[in-house]
């Protein structure tokens, strides 16, 4: 069985290694995202911190972070998804998909309007995510796999936006 909670400081290790193994395991073979997990922790951005465990071990880890957005001049309240990892050999049974729904509801009930992620569409498309809302956005990381949901619907999409991730973003491609 598995169990969503808040990270401790004492999972941090575990997290590390878990981020690290499920990225250079991937097929683009990423390695950086447990550096920046740790770099946006260091910085206070590391809003929304949650870890699947199961059998006391822990097997999938999740990452929320404000950034600055705006959408036609006027500031929302947005934030970064990721990374998302799971466990390699615990990947494809539903870890990944219960950490996004977990953040999902946090993120509304914490009066978010937006969340915007670096990823594949057919993926994250399942959950609410398209290429089409993230468009309007300036950032630097615009191109097929910038994705956004709208979870207050009182927003529109705008005519002209920005959104800048949390400044560990742009250290951990340095």
């Amino acid at each position: 069985m598995i169990e969503l909670r808040a990270e401790r400081p004492d999972d941090r290790g575990a997290v590390l290694a878990l981020v690290h193994q499920a990225f250079s395991a991937s097929e683009r073979g990423h390695t950086g995202e447990a550096e920046l997990v740790d770099m946006l922790d260091e910085d206070c951005d590391l809003i929304f911190s949650h870890v699947a465990e199961s059998d006391g071990k822990i097997v999938g880890h999740i990452a929320l972070s404000p950034m600055r957005a705006k959408a036609d001049g006027a500031p929302i309240r947005a934030l970064g998804l990721g990374p998302v990892a799971a466990l390699p050999g615990r990947q494809r049974r539903g870890i990944g998909s219960a950490l996004v729904a977990a953040a999902h509801d946090w993120a509304a009930k914490e009066g978010w309007q937006m969340i915007f992620l670096l990823g594949d569409p057919r993926y994250y498309s399942r959950f609410g995510y398209s290429v089409d809302a993230a468009q309007p956005f300036a950032s630097p990381y615009a191109g097929p796999y910038w994705q956004a949901i709208l979870l207050d619907d009182s927003l529109t999409l705008p005519k002209a936006g920005k959104a800048d991730y949390a400044p560990a973003f742009a250290r951990s491609e340095s």
